[in-house]
């Protein structure tokens, strides 16, 4: 069990860090870190139907939705970017970002249960 959350916590902390480097321009807002958080909602909402539907195998449970998605979304990077754009004065974009983040990722998850469930 922790080898699989090990593996799939690795791989997914190595894949938000490259969609980070590549979305995120220096000066610009963090687009990386909203798609990363974004997608793995999407990844999660999926996997916990599959897990609740009783066809997702323990072992990929812990590997995907525990480590790849638990590492490939990032609170606390999104925390941390928020402040950097209040800090910067850029409220109207912090703003966006926040209600953005929060709005998608918690709407994908549960359109994802109202579709499959």
């Amino acid at each position: 069990m922790f080898a699989y959350v090990a593996i799939g916590g690795g791989v997914g902390a190595l894949a938000r860090f490259l969609v980070s480097e590549v979305g995120n321009p220096k000066g610009s807002l963090p687009y990386g870190t909203w798609l990363a958080n974004i997608l793995g909602s999407l990844l999660l909402g999926g996997l916990v139907v599959l897990r609740t539907k009783h066809v997702l195998p323990e072992s990929i449970w812990q590997l995907a939705g525990v480590g790849f998605c638990g590492a490939f979304t990032t609170f606390s990077t999104f925390g941390k970017e928020t402040i950097t754009l209040l800090q910067t004065n850029q409220f109207k974009e912090a703003i966006i970002y926040i209600a953005s983040s929060l709005f998608l990722s918690i709407s994908l998850v549960w359109m994802t249960f109202v579709l499959f469930m």
